[in-house]
């Protein structure tokens, strides 16, 4: 649907608002509030609705919806003096006022600046879609001389490691390095190559040290979702590619489904796609708790009715159902261990080279207390995509259950290496910390398992990791400390919940667990 007053098109289709065919730069907050009171234009819009449709019913302050209207007025050369299309009634709200009329086409000239059917790079990408990546070369930056191949050979390999996310279309070198020396904006180059983010570096070379620093811009904002930056000298020009690659892969996999789900969020939700649907879900997905695990599924299931051979939407159904099943959040837990087989068992039917597939696929082992058997799986995610963090962590968690405590800690520590603001991150911990409970570091044991009890996410099972593992370590007080929080997070834990969830195979760790456990009361309610 487009509306159209003063020149401008407001394209809610497309996400999109031009004057003049020309496509403007507008921040997605700014462009729903614009949305939302151009299609309410007839009434007052108050601040607690305007809270709940673009917060999502977060609390704000006045301060952050003035900053909002704003930058909105902003965008369509308003402001709070002139008040042309944005009007303040103080104390109540806000109206649209200009006359808007509703259009069903591009004005002409935004028609001519698009590509015609067949061109090369379609039309620009809208949110909703499948994202696209464009890998530009390098910028250099002092003497070339051996190295300063160095420019074109990274991005060349980010392309190839990049090509392995099944769920981003990556745009091929022949279209991409076309752009070497730019000077046009990341909005330019992604409208001309139909790209939704635009990944640039430059490789410093002075001396004999050596700094390549990437960054991840949004097409459609010019905003930056993600940079990094590594030095070295020049005789580790091959570790430092490798660590770079590895990093973007894993930064990429993070933070744009994330940032695609923020602005799924803002689009009504009978505009949005099977991606839309998707990225949406995602967003809920690593809250963990029972309420956006349920919101989650809900959007996964949507996306798999648009289009049910969605290879990834079947596998974030099963990790929602895994999670279910995990904490125990609905009341058959036996149904969730099966839809966690079963969606799994679809993506990778559907798609067998996604790592997030495979991912979800090993992981439905544990729920039938057979993690070895979902090793298999897991280990063939990462060597799908080799920097799959995730698939590292749950590597991780496998071998700590089956008692190989060694190898979970070089798995967790390449995990936590890949990702270090990784959505897991307090599983990761908490994993190291049973790692070393293994291998009779106790000390290092209590640590971890106390480090990841406090993250973000971490849940009851977590805390009672931590209970049991500063009990064993001879920490009353820690242990204590953990038991209570464990009871605050859900009362009706049990041992029984516990191993459950953990099917530990070393009978020695486990019998130290339950008597731990018991020692701390967690006997079966």
């Amino acid at each position: 649907m487009q509306y159209l007053f003063d020149g401008f098109t407001l394209d809610l289709g497309r996400g999109e608002l031009l004057r003049d065919g020309e496509r403007l730069a507008v921040e997605p907050r700014a462009f729903a509030l614009i949305a939302h009171l151009v299609e309410n234009a007839d009434r007052l819009v108050g601040k607690d609705e305007l809270a709940d449709r673009i917060w999502e019913g977060r609390i704000v302050t006045d301060a952050a919806i003035s900053t909002l209207v704003k930058s909105a007025r902003k965008a369509l050369g308003d402001s709070g003096a002139l008040q042309k299309y944005i009007r303040t009634l103080h104390g109540r709200g806000f109206r649209f006022v200009a006359e808007a009329r509703l259009g069903n086409a591009l004005p002409a000239r935004a028609a001519e600046a698009l590509p015609g059917p067949g061109a090369a790079g379609d039309a620009p990408a809208e949110t909703g879609r499948q994202p696209s990546l464009a890998v530009l070369p390098f910028a250099l930056v002092g003497a070339p001389e051996r190295y300063g191949a160095i420019a074109d050979a990274v991005p060349g390999e980010l392309i190839a490691s990049l090509s392995r996310l099944r769920w981003l279309k990556v745009i091929a070198r022949g279209s991409s390095f076309r752009f070497r020396g730019s000077s046009q904006s990341a909005e330019e180059i992604g409208a001309i190559l139909g790209a939704t983010y635009l990944l640039t570096g430059t490789v410093e070379l002075i001396g004999d040290r050596l700094a390549i620093a990437v960054e991840l811009a949004d097409c459609r904002s010019g905003q930056a979702i993600w940079a990094e930056r590594r030095s070295g000298d020049i005789g580790d020009v091959h570790l430092m590619r490798d660590e770079i690659a590895a990093l973007v892969v894993s930064a990429t996999e993070l933070h744009v489904p994330l940032q695609e789900a923020e602005l799924a969020r803002l689009k009504s939700p009978e505009s949005l796609d099977a991606w839309g649907c998707y990225h949406l879900g995602i967003q809920h997905m690593y809250r963990f708790n029972r309420a956006d695990n349920a919101r989650a599924a809900a959007h996964f299931a949507r996306a798999t009715a648009l289009d049910p051979h969605f290879a990834r939407a079947h596998a974030a159904l099963s990790f929602t159902s895994f999670q279910s099943a995990f904490l125990r959040y609905g009341g058959d837990r036996q149904a969730d261990v099966e839809d966690a087989r079963r969606h799994a068992e679809r993506a990778v039917e559907l798609d067998p080279m996604d790592p997030f597939g495979n991912f979800t696929y090993g992981r439905a082992h544990w729920l039938r207390g057979d993690p070895e058997a979902g090793q298999a799986w897991l280990e063939r995610a990462m060597s799908l995509s080799p920097s799959f963090a995730q698939g590292h962590y749950a590597h991780g968690w496998a071998s700590v259950m089956a008692g190989q405590g060694e190898q979970a800690l070089g798995a967790v520590r390449k995990a936590v290496d890949l990702s270090p603001l990784d959505p897991f991150l307090y599983a990761m911990e908490s994993a190291r910390g049973i790692a070393h409970l293994h291998i009779g570091n106790l000390d290092r044991a209590a640590h971890w398992s106390a480090q990841g009890a406090r993250k973000p996410g971490a849940h009851h099972l977590i805390s009672a990791i931590a209970a049991a593992i500063c009990d064993i370590a001879g920490k009353p007080e820690e242990a204590a400390y953990w038991k209570l929080r464990t009871f605050e997070r859900r009362p009706d834990t049990t041992a029984e919940q516990f191993f459950t969830a953990f099917p530990f195979r070393d009978p020695a760790i486990r019998g130290e667990l339950e008597r731990s456990l018991d020692r701390l009361g967690f006997r079966a309610r």
